[in-house]
């Protein structure tokens, strides 16, 4: 199945058979495995979906749980859209957490 054009031109990029919606995506997700290998991370989950009031529905790339007990939200951005940077509001103020930007 052909992907169609990206609207931001991200670079589709499959790694490990997985889809990933960009190349600094991908990237991000290789650099989870290296740090897993090593230990610092015990393992992670992609594409995490955060339930928001008024049925409003959020999905983070990646979450980390690390060797030292701490738990890392990520997405990865290339630009930042209205609509993100609303959704992130929403969900850190619903749930006690912080989403890291790449």
């Amino acid at each position: 199945m052909a992907w169609l054009r990206h609207k931001f031109n991200a670079k589709r990029t499959v790694t490990d058979r997985i889809k990933f919606s960009s190349r600094k995506e991908s990237q991000f997700y290789e650099n989870l495995k290296i740090r897993k290998a090593g230990g610092e991370i015990l393992f992670f989950l992609r594409q995490v979906p955060f339930h928001l009031s008024g049925g409003v529905r959020y999905v983070v790339d990646f979450v980390a749980f690390t060797a030292d007990g701490s738990v890392h939200f990520y997405d990865v951005k290339g630009m930042k859209t209205a609509m993100y940077v609303m959704k992130k509001k929403m969900v850190e103020a619903e749930y006690p957490i912080e989403i890291e930007e790449v």
